[in-house]
């Protein structure tokens, strides 16, 4: 256990390393990892990577290109692919079911780690507790956070069997503290007692069938309540006029036509109906 999302894939990162010997990440083109160390190396953002970064071996590849993964493991130093389900701050992109299969048997045949990173899908918020569910695949490293402590600053990694774990390999301040244990397990009660990943699908797919009736939606993206409308144009104005006329809150990502959407998991079709009321006031 840890403290945060970045430190979740730091620890996620160097685990991979210690475990195969190698040193360089495949890392995929718009992936958000953190702002620290490997993990901002990791994230395909140059704005916020100092020189510092950049003494980190990170190649990006876009998903669903099997030959470029290949490529690149075939080369023999790479100790970790890492991924999200669903991509965040990217924009809410996913791969498709046939390239994770792939990923994952290419990560086997060449001894390196696949990480699935769910520090923002993980804990119900895609419809399964976590979003790499969907694919049948068992990645060496889980990396935890957000959703985890529901607010409360707690992350972690959830290690798989194969690796052996040994004293001392990672460590850090506050992570396993008495509240943060006492927050995660509250999550973890409330999740069970009120059904919210199931209830997250649910809600999902109404979105999507509200979405549908929306003309000037180009695109819906996500899947339970990691959501994304993308426009045919860029969204900064559409999101100052929701938040400020309709006192909706929605979230940016580094596709300027797309609002993300990530309420609560326990929110009911009439907040999202305001939502789609607000959206159809905003284009009259």
């Amino acid at each position: 256990m840890c403290s945060s999302g970045a430190e979740a894939n730091e620890n996620a990162l160097k685990l991979a390393s210690f475990h195969t010997g190698k040193s360089r990440v495949i890392a995929f083109e718009n992936a958000f990892h953190g702002r620290t160390s490997a993990a901002v190396a990791a994230t395909d953002n140059i704005n916020i990577q100092a020189p510092l970064n950049n003494q980190q071996q990170v190649d990006f590849i876009p998903f669903n290109d099997v030959d470029a993964l290949e490529k690149e493991l075939a080369k023999g130093d790479v100790c970790a692919v890492i991924f999200e389900a669903i991509q965040g701050v990217g924009g809410l992109d996913e791969p498709s079911a046939a390239f994770v299969a792939q990923m994952e048997t290419l990560c086997e045949t060449h001894q390196t780690c696949l990480i699935a990173d769910e520090v923002q899908s993980g804990f119900g918020r895609s419809g399964d507790f976590f979003a790499f569910q969907k694919y049948n695949i068992n990645p060496h490293v889980i990396s935890i956070a957000k959703g985890m402590g529901n607010g409360f600053p707690v992350g972690g990694i959830l290690v798989n069997p194969v690796i052996k774990a040994k004293y001392g390999l990672l460590g850090t301040t506050f992570g396993g503290n008495h509240l943060a244990c006492s927050a995660s397990l509250a999550v973890l009660q409330v999740l069970e007692k009120e059904k919210l990943y199931h209830h997250a699908k649910a809600m999902g797919e109404y979105f999507v069938e509200r979405a549908k009736e929306l003309p000037f939606v180009k695109t819906i993206k996500g899947r339970g309540l990691m959501l994304g409308l993308e426009f045919e144009k860029e969204v900064g104005a559409l999101r100052k006029e929701l938040i400020f006329k309709h006192r909706i809150f929605t979230g940016g990502s580094s596709n300027k036509n797309l609002i993300r959407i990530l309420p609560p998991l326990n929110v009911k079709q009439k907040h999202l109906d305001q939502l789609f009321t607000a959206l159809n006031a905003c284009h009259q």
